[in-house]
């Protein structure tokens, strides 16, 4: 594949979990990069150990790359002298993205993506949205996206993503950047479609896991990702979106990736609801975090407000939130009215 870049620019990682780690790993061999964690004690484990046992076990971080708690540190990494083409990357959940982004609002931050998908629980907004409210238009923001598993990225296994971005000069910047090797970027400027198709796949792949744990077998699964591409389509064009990204990595292809891939930690949660496991529970046996599980009730209330037709999804809340069968749940869908496909 092309290697876009051959010079090593300064990164920062904001985020020392599964996704954040991966993506240092796979940086650092080209780039200077500095991996932040918030926990004082993970960064001295991590250090000792070699890789992140808490997160990413198996994974062992290269010789090159750097791991700190200091915050102010982990800035001046991307925005002191010699880094005017340095990059900050924010690697935390989308519950985590505003209070992070609080922190940095006094900082200078040269510009900022991020990797989290999902919709800010209470406010519904999608990280952009967060982006702009904290931080207003005085920094560049861009999300990096699409279907990738961190085990597979830290192993260097192939993987392709997207930039979106209204900032042309961003968008280069992390194609530059981070485009070589395994990785592929593309990039498009619907910022938009991409966290939706992000977001919402998460809760298609908790309505997969647990048709398959109720052994609806391969045709059920099909039509499950067939109709939830639909449901994503719908949401995002309400919300101003170009119809034409959610055929692309950002939707079509996490989409497929999330509903099938055994690590996808969202399926894992709708294989437990299907065994009848309580939903504490799963995310207490997860240990990691599960963006579908909060991003069903957002998406639930967002289309509601809209006036846009999610059954799935309405489906999936009902079963985490309402106290719902999954049986229950399939028999109203099975129900349902028949219709025109594309709508």
């Amino acid at each position: 594949m092309q290697n876009l870049t051959t010079t090593s620019s300064r990164i920062t990682i904001l985020g020392a979990g599964a996704w954040g780690t991966a993506v240092a790993i796979a940086l650092a061999a080209r780039h200077d990069v500095l991996l932040w964690a918030r926990n004082p004690a993970m960064v001295d484990a991590t250090r000792a150990a070699g890789e992140n046992t808490a997160y990413l076990p198996g994974c062992p971080l290269p010789a090159g790359l750097n791991i700190t708690s200091d915050l102010h540190a982990a800035i001046d990494h991307v925005s002191g002298p010699g880094a005017d083409d340095s990059l900050l990357i924010a690697a935390c959940p989308v519950a985590g993205l505003r209070p992070l982004l609080e922190q940095l609002k006094p900082l200078p931050i040269p510009n900022i993506v991020w990797l989290c998908k999902g919709f800010e629980g209470g406010t519904g907004l999608l990280p952009h949205q967060v982006m702009q409210e904290v931080l207003g238009d005085s920094v560049a923001g861009a999300a990096l996206s699409g279907p990738s598993f961190a085990q597979e990225v830290a192993r260097g296994l192939p993987c392709a993503l997207t930039v979106a971005s209204e900032s042309r000069e961003l968008r280069e910047r992390v194609v530059s950047l981070v485009h070589a090797g395994s990785i592929r970027v593309y990039s498009c400027d619907d910022l938009i479609g991409v966290e939706v198709g992000g977001a919402v796949k998460n809760v298609l792949a908790i309505a997969t896991g647990v048709a398959d744990g109720l052994g609806l077998g391969l045709n059920a699964r099909a039509a499950l990702i067939t109709r939830g591409l639909a449901e994503i389509t719908r949401l995002g064009v309400a919300l101003g979106a170009n119809a034409a990204t959610f055929m692309g990595l950002t939707g079509m292809g996490d989409l497929i990736l999330t509903c099938t891939g055994d690590l996808s930690r969202n399926r894992r949660v709708g294989l437990a609801l299907a065994q009848g496991k309580a939903l504490d529970a799963i995310v207490a046996e997860l240990g990691h975090v599960a963006e579908g599980v909060p991003c069903a009730r957002a998406v639930r209330e967002l289309a509601g407000k809209l006036g846009v037709e999610m059954p799935i999804t309405d489906a999936v809340a009902e079963v985490l939130f309402d106290g719902a069968k999954p049986l229950d749940t399939l028999a109203k869908l099975l129900a349902r009215d028949p219709r025109v496909e594309i709508a």
